[in-house]
């Protein structure tokens, strides 16, 4: 699959989930499920991302969720 990078617009952690902007097209729907990381899975608005894009129920959303910078606890 392909690799895209792209910046949080925003995300809400007590609904857990958001979108993520990136240049290859429109803003991609993000769900929690789909951050890899340890512990609680959150994002920031402003946050660097890299990412994967599948099809969703409700049309293209992020998947394999890569935090590459930002300031998500224990992250640089």
């Amino acid at each position: 699959m392909a690799q895209y990078k792209g910046i949080v617009k925003w995300f809400n952690n007590a609904k857990g989930y958001g979108f993520i902007g990136h240049e290859d097209g429109p803003d991609v729907f993000v769900h929690y499920s789909a951050i890899q990381s340890d512990g609680f899975k959150q994002l920031k608005e402003g946050d660097e991302v890299e990412f994967e894009i599948v099809q969703g129920p409700k049309g293209p959303q992020a998947d394999a969720v890569i935090l590459v910078k930002g300031s998500a606890p224990g992250k640089a």
